[in-house]
């Protein structure tokens, strides 16, 4: 590769070195050729882990280097599964949890995304007034970790028609955001929706 660039070099040579090193009584040149027969080049970014785990010679540390590359691939080409709405604004969220607007009580929802901030799942977590001592991180986290996500995005809903945040609101939010970093999952914003307001964003207004 250093010698003739990446570009200059065969499908089954770029994989060979993602791979390092082949099974005994096939070199890495061959595992590589085995691979792109049964999944030609064109299906590469399709590849699950459970496709590369049914091959001799892939164990568990090589198929995640490729499904490593694969991700930065799709990453970089912003390729995405169109099923799965991406989540980068406060109207994104707001798309998300609009019925909330109308309930004359109050809801907290949960919006678990991916890597690529993409909603993978969203949960209600709670219905009544909203209290610190109500509201228990974990449950917002076993969701998380049950679904693989890696952030979160809270909303809830204010029937009194005031968007601004309460005491326990930011008390709710700074006690999930320290159990997120604790988790090693971001929680990203927390968005409060009431009718005929803008929604009102801890991000945007530097309470995260």
């Amino acid at each position: 590769m250093v010698a003739k660039g990446p570009e200059n070099l065969k499908d089954k040579e770029l994989l060979a070195i993602l791979l390092g090193t082949g099974v005994e009584g096939k070199n890495v040149i061959e595992v590589a050729e085995q691979i792109l027969q049964k999944y030609p080049i064109k299906n590469f970014l399709q590849l699950k882990y459970e496709d590369l785990a049914k091959i001799n010679g892939i164990g568990s540390a090589k198929a995640c280097t490729i499904l490593a590359s694969q991700e930065l691939v799709k990453r970089a080409l912003e390729v995405r599964d169109e099923s799965l709405p991406k989540i980068s604004s406060v109207e994104d969220v707001l798309a998300q949890v609009v019925y909330m607007r109308d309930k004359t009580r109050e809801h907290l929802m949960t919006l678990y995304l991916n890597a690529r901030n993409e909603l993978i799942s969203k949960k209600p977590m709670f219905v009544g007034t909203l209290n610190a001592s109500l509201i228990h991180p974990r449950e917002i986290f076993q969701e998380a970790l049950a679904q693989n996500a890696c952030s979160v995005i809270l909303a809830h809903n204010h029937p009194s028609g005031d968007n601004e945040p309460s005491e326990d609101d930011i008390e709710i939010t700074k006690r999930i955001t320290e159990a997120g970093k604790l988790m090693g999952i971001d929680v990203l914003d927390h968005v409060i929706i009431a009718k005929g307001k803008s929604p009102y964003s801890f991000k945007e207004n530097k309470l995260i």
